[in-house]
């Protein structure tokens, strides 16, 4: 009947709320490390080098910064997707997350809850009374820093009640089963998504007083391991081969270190006696035993990288035209919004890849029209339903993007990046109206003077390098070759007056068909246009301020 309890109840739900405040409080403090230092994890993982060695380190630091094995690794697999990453650079990393993931058990183990009140205040002082955003996150750190350790703090003088209970004995018993506390740390690990935070509850556990058995406190770590990979491996389900490469070379290195550990554990028990006799607080035992797997099992695979990342090629061969120009998003999955910071990049990716469809489709347009080829003009009309739903999906993530928690200057790129895929869009309705006149200039046998047709190949010619050039620029982010691209705006705009010019011209003299005159003017038109809109492609990379400036010099000129 004691379950039934007044107490009972009231120490369930002090449980409950405990270890609600502190995944809350781990969540706060992932969010307020991951705000601070966002873009230059991003910078660092962009610029990570093929040595494996340098990219350990880089993953364990990130980590530590943000906190979760599973964020570095879902940023991993959206690098991976993007192409900015081989699949040897992501094993690397990943392993270098599974060390990093690892200093909250440490920081957990130190028993400060006493203070945790103090720090939660302070924190809230700093987050609500402060403007610079350095201070909020800071104070936004602490307070999820305290709740953190207020919730185990909630949870402390239940949790050593209900070690008393004969049934929580028996069920604490039962993790002596090394399988039985394996799958417990994988489901938990699996709901809640975050190793650290089930490896975090157990050295809570310790903390409160329960008495669970050593080495079902290990096994449970040790499924934890496997059970994080479940974060990465749904990220990666709307993305690319490579990136479901890299969530699977996540599971298979967590699935090798825990086999190898943990038969190591059943066949030399000595290691968790080593590991007690060393250290005699068992919340630091179980912090040390975590670190010291995931060191050895890191060890024990980096020599092993080409094979692991052969074996992962096997089970997941290349498919073809995987990456062909269909009507999908390539860079944008859900699982990019659980790491602004690389959300961003994401959309940048998107948007060069439409880009280039655009000026593909603007390429194959005009090959249709001086070829007179109605089969690459229907091509061409084909593709632009792909770039016209490229514009309504780029824009829809965009502007959920943006409801993230951004630093000032992501705002500003996205602001600006919703510019840019309205005129990457207009470039492909201008490629669509040329392919229609390829169409009609076929259908009605439409006749051109040489002379129009070579001013025309010219112009065209010119647009196509400035369209070619502001993706370059809006690729690299180089403010270096703006200057070039004035040159080729005001070359596109000098040349579109002398060709309407000439064309009046030849109009009076009787030199060409007015049918064809009217095309004439109308391609002239869609090419200063195209133009147009590539140079504001190009100084989007100024930032809306600038860009609209720019904008306005721009209109200012064709008055």
């Amino acid at each position: 009947m004691e379950f039934l309890s007044w107490g009972f109840i009231q120490n369930i739900f002090l449980v409950a709320g405990g270890l609600g405040l502190f995944l809350f409080g781990m969540k706060v403090m992932s969010d307020g490390l991951e705000n601070m230092a966002g873009d230059q994890m991003r910078v660092v993982l962009e610029k990570t080098t093929s040595n494996r060695f340098l990219g350990i380190v880089v993953g364990a630091a990130v980590t530590c910064i943000i906190q979760s094995s599973s964020a570095t690794t879902v940023m991993v697999v959206g690098f991976v997707n993007a192409g900015m990453l081989s699949l040897a650079q992501a094993v690397g990393i990943i392993m270098g997350a599974k060390i990093g993931t690892t200093i909250t058990a440490q920081i957990i183990s130190f028993k400060i809850d006493p203070i945790a009140p103090l720090v939660i205040f302070i924190g809230l002082i700093m987050y609500m009374f402060f403007k610079k955003s350095n201070t909020k996150n800071t104070g936004y750190i602490l307070l999820g820093f305290g709740i953190l350790f207020f919730g185990i703090s909630t949870m402390g003088t239940p949790l050593k009640a209900f070690s008393e209970y004969d049934g929580f004995k028996i069920l604490l018993l039962s993790f002596q089963n090394p399988v039985l506390a394996l799958l417990a740390g994988l489901i938990v690990t699996a709901v809640i998504q975050s190793s650290s935070a089930t490896t975090g509850i157990v050295v809570a556990l310790y903390l409160s007083g329960v008495e669970l058995p050593f080495r079902a406190a290990a096994f449970i770590v040790l499924g934890s391991n496997i059970g994080t990979c479940v974060t990465a491996m749904l990220a990666s389900l709307a993305a690319n081969r490579e990136s479901k490469r890299a969530a699977l070379i996540h599971v298979l290195i967590s699935v090798i270190g825990v086999t190898v550990f943990g038969a190591l554990i059943v066949a030399f028990p000595g290691i968790l006696t080593w590991i007690q006799g060393n250290w005699r607080d068992e919340a630091r035992q179980i912090a040390m035993f975590h670190t010291i797997y995931n060191v050895s099992a890191v060890a024990l695979q980096v020599g092993f990288v080409k094979q692991i990342v052969m074996l992962v090629e096997k089970i997941l061969p290349e498919l073809p035209d995987e990456n062909a120009a269909t009507k999908k998003l390539v860079f944008l999955n859900p699982g990019i919004m659980q790491m602004p910071a690389i959300a961003v990049t994401q959309a940048h990716r998107e948007l060069i890849r439409m880009g280039e469809l655009a000026m593909g489709n603007l390429k194959l347009a005009l090959e249709a029209f001086y070829e007179t080829d109605t089969a690459k003009a229907t091509k061409a009309l084909e593709m632009e339903d792909t770039i016209d739903f490229l514009n309504h999906e780029i824009t829809t993530w965009l502007v959920r993007i943006r409801g993230l928690k951004l630093s000032e200057a992501d705002m500003e790129r996205l602001g600006s990046m919703l510019h840019t895929v309205s005129d990457i869009e207009r470039i492909g309705d201008h490629a669509e109206n040329i392919a229609e006149y390829a169409i009609n200039k076929g259908k009605y046998s439409t006749v051109f003077s040489q002379p129009a047709v070579e001013e025309l190949r010219i112009l065209s010619g010119v647009a196509l390098d400035a369209v070619k050039l502001s993706l370059e620029i809006f690729k690299s982010r180089s403010i270096t070759r703006l200057p070039e691209m004035d040159k080729l705006e005001e070359h596109v705009d000098y040349f579109s007056v002398a060709c309407v010019e000439n064309h009046i011209q030849r109009l009076q003299d009787e030199l060409c068909d007015p049918r064809g005159g009217v095309i004439f003017t109308d391609m002239v038109s869609d090419l200063e246009r195209c133009s147009d809109h590539a140079n504001n492609i190009a100084y989007s990379i100024l930032g809306n301020q600038v860009w609209s400036v720019q904008r306005h010099r721009l209109i200012e000129a064709h008055k």
